[in-house]
């Protein structure tokens, strides 16, 4: 195996961009609150940061990247070894998943997904979940739940090539399924916002809206782009691919949001765009930049009546997570198995490989809500998951961190 410069510098690029994915996270979050929890949804995704990265280092990795264990479907295993414990032989040399850059290049840019993976889930439950609870939900979660699904489509787990063959270029089921599923779990659990559905939940800053999806679209790039592990026609596949389904997902949107309320909203552009970067996360490397717009504009579509699915069955998907990225996760992968070069059904005439997409998320989707509910209840009857009735009336920025975010007579 030989060190490529260049392909280290790609990868290097996009891990950067990718950790700048999750403060752009915070600014998308951040703007869809009420003026009174706006710091505390930020909190969320920056202590990801420094939450996830320190398991990462002690044993995320290495559980979710390290020798394969056990045989679950043809030679794919559970979980990886402890080979990478606290980083040990993480260095310059590289490892089979990613042989043309050092180790350590591969294992920092793993460790971005794994911080704006839990971020995610914070969406759903945002302006009612305590602090504490906050830090010890996502500290099990990345280790109980995220890195043995890493290991499964990633580490030559049971899932990718090496047992069920399912394709997940970038995150459909690793990041965007996993963590929808959970934030439904986390919904069920910790019931709704005091006066939902009925008050005025409505975004307190739009430009902080746009911003953050962005932001997202930027570093998109890194994730997408990045996931090809080399500096070359297939990243620059990915690269594209992410761009035109990002853009023709805002119409897929925007076309049934002005329909039936009569005008394009800028939330609903954002929003938009952000549905079609979740679907073609798992068919970026795979499908031709043709079906990456269709891919897109479907994901735009379906995404904007999934989310409206949240009054329809009384569940409240603070920031729909729901609907986006684990509906948006899940359409990517079944189109990727219908546009994915040479095995999709559009190239094979068979509905093999979506069959196995289907079932490769069945299997994400019933271990992660299974595992997420477990954890938030235990949570729950220990330190409690919820804030007072109190707390969420002054709101959580006060009330959990002791801050505004604006001035008195600014910030709407």
């Amino acid at each position: 195996m030989h060190i490529s410069a260049g392909d280290t510098a790609w990868l290097l690029a996009s891990a950067a961009l990718v950790m700048f994915m999750t403060p752009g996270l915070a600014f998308f979050y951040g703007g869809l609150v009420r003026t009174t929890n706006v710091l505390s949804t930020i909190m969320y995704c920056f202590m990801a940061l420094g939450i996830v990265t320190v398991l990462w280092v002690l044993i995320g990795h290495t559980l979710a990247f390290g020798p394969d264990i056990g045989k679950a479907i043809g030679n794919g295993g559970w979980i990886g070894g402890l080979d990478f414990l606290g980083f040990r032989n993480v260095g310059a040399a590289p490892i089979g998943l990613a042989p043309t850059v050092p180790h350590l290049a591969y294992a920092s840019y793993q460790m971005m997904f794994a911080v704006i993976t839990p971020a995610l889930i914070a969406g759903a439950y945002a302006e009612r979940f305590k602090f504490s609870a906050y830090v010890i939900f996502t500290a099990v979660w990345v280790l109980v739940v995220y890195a043995p699904v890493a290991h499964w489509v990633w580490g030559n787990g049971l899932l990718g090539p090496h047992g069920l063959g399912a394709l997940d270029f970038a995150g459909g089921t690793v990041v965007h399924q996993n963590a929808g599923i959970a934030a439904l779990a986390a919904i069920l659990v910790l019931g709704k916002r005091k006066g939902w559905p009925e008050g005025e939940f409505v975004p307190h800053n739009v430009p902080y809206v746009v911003l953050g999806a962005s932001i997202l679209w930027f570093g998109w790039f890194g994730f997408n782009g990045g996931s090809a592990l080399a500096s070359g026609a297939l990243a620059a596949l990915a690269f594209t691919n992410t761009h035109l389904a990002a853009a023709a997902a805002i119409f897929g949107w925007l076309i049934p949001e002005w329909a039936e309320h009569g005008k394009p909203t800028t939330v609903g552009a954002a929003t938009g765009a952000v549905a079609g970067l979740v679907a073609i996360t798992p068919a970026s490397g795979f499908v031709r930049p043709w079906a990456a717009l269709v891919i897109g504009g479907l994901a735009g579509f379906i995404c904007y009546f999934a989310v409206n699915l949240k009054r329809r069955f009384n569940y409240d998907d603070a920031l729909d997570v729901v609907g986006v990225h684990y509906v948006g996760g899940l359409v990517g992968a079944l189109l990727t198995g219908v546009f994915a070069a040479k095995v999709g059904l559009v190239y094979s005439g068979t509905f093999t490989q979506v069959g196995k997409q289907a079932l490769a998320s069945l299997i994400v989707t019933g271990w992660s809500f299974a595992l997420s509910f477990i954890i938030l209840k235990a949570v729950d009857w220990t330190i409690g998951l919820r804030v007072t009735v109190d707390e969420e009336n002054v709101g959580l920025d006060l009330s959990q961190h002791g801050e505004t975010a604006y001035a008195a007579g600014t910030g709407g």
